[in-house]
């Protein structure tokens, strides 16, 4: 699939990785909605990227806010062509922690905006790219983001790591039942990105972070990422793998 001429979703658009996937599909040539909870960030995002993205706030956990998004979307648009989820939280809970149990209001609330966030955007663009026309072999592409927590998560990762190892267990199940309709499923896996939240760490942490990573020694940079992104749009043989994207790093413990 060409990225050139496609309409994009990406979900938490407006700032990291969503943020720069969406500017490089924009570059690539693609129109791109930006959904994004944070008003002020989404909408800077918009006036950067030009005519060719639009932001819509969104909770991505709520069922009629997402169906009347895509009933929208195919009004506008005509049609969705690649959902790129990136939407998420990462807070950090020991079960037994000093200040007592974990949370399960915590718990929960990760399962429900990694997980069911995801499935929620997916299951709505899915029915829309069911009716595209087929673009040389497909009619579709969904890329969903899970981490290397997935596999090597550490200690006070317990709900993040399960929700993220939920998107990784999705993606093979999604891709088997979307083939019929000529629909793919991806899914990548990053270690440690420098993302806002990393960025706000002193220099210090950052680079002792980035130490830790194989080779390149170095946090990934958002921009590589989308990279990524861009390729598996590119690349139809693609289909019902998790790809790490982390420079060889296995996490430790803690």
């Amino acid at each position: 699939m060409n990225i050139q001429g496609k309409v994009a979703v990406v979900t938490g658009g407006a700032s990291g990785l969503g943020a720069a996937t969406a500017s490089y599909f924009v570059a690539e040539g693609a129109q791109v909605v930006l959904v994004d909870m944070n008003a002020e960030q989404g909408q800077a995002m918009q006036a950067q990227l030009g005519s060719k993205a639009r932001f819509a706030q969104l909770d991505v956990t709520n069922e009629t806010q997402v169906e009347a998004f895509f009933q929208e979307l195919a009004h506008i648009e005509g049609r969705i062509d690649i959902l790129v989820n990136c939407a998420g939280i990462a807070p950090s809970a020991k079960v037994l922690g000093r200040d007592g149990l974990h949370s399960l209001d915590l718990f929960q609330k990760v399962l429900n905006i990694n997980v069911t966030g995801s499935f929620n955007m997916l299951r709505f663009a899915a029915q829309s790219m069911a009716q595209n026309q087929l673009d040389g072999e497909e009619r579709g592409l969904i890329i969903n983001t899970a981490s290397v927590a997935a596999y090597e998560g550490q200690i006070g990762q317990t709900a993040y790591a399960a929700s993220k190892g939920a998107i990784v267990s999705m993606t093979l199940p999604l891709a088997r039942e979307l083939a019929r309709d000529a629909i793919r499923v991806m899914t990548i896996a990053p270690g440690i990105m420098h993302t806002p939240m990393i960025a706000a760490m002193p220099e210090h942490v950052q680079q002792a972070l980035g130490a830790m990573v194989p080779f390149p020694s170095r946090l990934a940079r958002p921009e590589e990422f989308a990279k990524l992104a861009g390729h598996i749009v590119e690349n139809s043989y693609l289909n019902g793998e998790v790809i790490r994207f982390d420079g060889a790093i296995r996490m430790a413990a803690k």
